[in-house]
This record gives structure tokens, C-alpha cells and sequence, in this order.
């Protein structure tokens, strides 16, 4: 085969499968001083939930490091809507220890399985609560070693909420995005949106306490960085 050839094939290939993917990475800090966790009290003193716990764990309203980096954001792109892959995506889990949703904040795509464990020795009931038109409430009860359940949602909502009606300090909240291009931060404040196609995008950062935060990205095959701050008010 001849360099030309070669060359020849090469641009073929890329017309056939797309431009080269980059990844965004970067940060997301908070500015100003969260106000302070609280014990979860009604938990440790549940007659059997209090028993699986040495001491009521804390609230984790704004998971904060030492650089003000902002764990459990929602970083997600704009302008990419309907291209969800959530289908074939791999499931996501939540389970229940220690009477407590672990996660409890998550994202997924619209038509992604959410796997709900009970890994507790008592009943929990799993009560999906959405506010947007086509996302179907959900009541499920769960006993104590009983079956895993499955969700999922149709349309795209923002911390959607998981609860459960037996013990009311239990909630997670999933946020449900359209597409593959989004992630959580990390308990650094870091995050990866692997594998984006070349454009102009907006980047948009949720986080259910704090607020949101936008900033005019473009992304080529090296990728973008883009560092977002969060202003408590």
C-alpha cells in the first residue's frame, strides 16, 4: 500500500467515524463557608436503624475539601440534547446501608437502569418522586433481602427524588441528562467528561445547595479544561 493509499484510507476513516473525541476535565470550587453539617438524629434513634449505626452519621449537604473543592456537582454540556446512549449504558446502583441512600446523588442518562439494593435488615419502600411530565412516580416496597429493583426515566429532570416513606431522612436524587456528556465531581472537586466530539458548547455545573454556574467552552481532539466556581449567597 502506497502513502497516498494510506492517506487516503486515513480521511475515509475519519469522514466514517467521526472527528477525534477530546475530554473536558477541570474543577469545581465553592466560594464562602457552608453552613454546618447536622447529625442525622431520627436515624440513631429508630428502634432498627439505630441499632445498625454506632452514632448518627452527619448530613453531606456540601461535601467540601481543604482547596474548596465541591464534591456531588453535576457537570454537564448544552446544546447536545436527544443523543442519549443510556440504553446500552451500564447500570447504576443504589443501595441502602445503614438506612441511608449510598449514593445519594446521581446522574444517568434518560433510558439508563437504576439498580435499587437493600443491603439492610429491615423494610425500606423506594418512592421516585418526579416533577417532569413523561418521568413515571414509582412506589416500590423492599423487604430485607428481598429482589433488586429497577427504574428508569424517559425525560431529562434535575434532581429528581428518591425517598423512602418509612424512614424520612432517606433520600437520594438523581439527575437525569439526555446524553452521554456529563459527570459528578469527585470529592476533590475534579471531573472528566470523556470522549466529546470538536464544537463550541456551554458548560453548565448543578449542585442541589449551591446553585449552578455556566462558562462558553470549546473543545477540540486535545480537549478543553474549564475550572467553574459556586457563590454561596
Amino acid at each position: 500500500m502506497t502513502t497516498k493509499t494510506i492517506v487516503v484510507v486515513a480521511a475515509v476513516s475519519l469522514l466514517a467515524f467521526g472527528a477525534v473525541a477530546g475530554d473536558i476535565t477541570g474543577k469545581i470550587t465553592l466560594k464562602g463557608t457552608p453552613p454546618p453539617e447536622k447529625p442525622i438524629a431520627p436515624l440513631k434513634g429508630d428502634p432498627n436503624c439505630g441499632k445498625l449505626v454506632a452514632e448518627a452519621p452527619m448530613t453531606t449537604f456540601y461535601v467540601v475539601d481543604a482547596s474548596g473543592g465541591l464534591a456531588d456537582t453535576v457537570v454537564l454540556l448544552k446544546g447536545v440534547e436527544g443523543k442519549s446512549t443510556g440504553a446500552s449504558a451500564p447500570a447504576q446502583v443504589i443501595d441502602q446501608k445503614g438506612c441511608l441512600y449510598v449514593p445519594n446523588i446521581v446522574a444517568v442518562q434518560t433510558g439508563q437502569k437504576i439498580i435499587v439494593k437493600n443491603s439492610d435488615p429491615v423494610l425500606h419502600n423506594v418512592h421516585a418522586t418526579p416533577t417532569v411530565a413523561g418521568n413515571e412516580e414509582k412506589n416500590l416496597a423492599q423487604m430485607p433481602g428481598g429482589a433488586d429493583l429497577e427504574l428508569s426515566f424517559a425525560k431529562p429532570e434535575d434532581f429528581l427524588r428518591f425517598k423512602c416513606d418509612v424512614h424520612p431522612w432517606m433520600f437520594s436524587w438523581v439527575t437525569v441528562v439526555d446524553h452521554p456528556y456529563f459527570a459528578l465531581s469527585g470529592k476533590d472537586g475534579t471531573f472528566k467528561i470523556a470522549n466529546v466530539p470538536p464544537g463550541k458548547y456551554t458548560l453548565v455545573a448543578k449542585h442541589r445547595k449551591a446553585g449552578e454556574a455556566s462558562q462558553e467552552i470549546e473543545v477540540t481532539d486535545a480537549g478543553a479544561t474549564a475550572n467553574l466556581t459556586l457563590e454561596l449567597k
